[in-house]
């Protein structure tokens, strides 16, 4: 398994911005490029739900309600997935975590919280 560690959430206005990172273990450095990639969500009292995925050759997927204000990318010499969040609404707070499969794998990170409020 990968490991993967989320980074860049917290409290943001409506309206705002957020970029959340997300690092891959060294171990995997020279298969980075390999892997699918994306973001998830889970809001309390909802299923886990899909945002954004990136395919290993780099064709991007989005959720309906998140086309035209999130991106989803990545750095292959980091290691790290990159989701950029702007104009955020109320209903974009949930805890966000970052995937990455493979035909032999499929990591998670822990999770991190993005809260759209005042």
């Amino acid at each position: 398994q990968v490991q993967l560690v989320e980074s860049g959430g917290g409290l943001v206005q409506p309206g705002g911005s957020l970029r959340l990172s997300c690092a891959a273990s060294r171990s995997i450095l020279s298969t980075f490029w390999s892997f699918n990639k994306g973001w998830y969500r889970q809001a309390p009292g909802k299923p886990r739900e899909l945002v954004a995925t990136m395919t290993n050759e780099g064709t991007t997927n989005y959720a309906d309600s998140v086309k035209g204000r999130f991106t989803i990318s990545k750095d292959n010499t980091r290691k790290t997935i990159y989701l950029q969040m702007n104009d955020l609404k109320p209903e974009d707070t949930a805890v966000y975590y970052c995937n990455m499969a493979n035909k032999n794998s499929n990591s998670w990170g822990r999770g991190i919280q993005v809260t759209v409020g005042t």
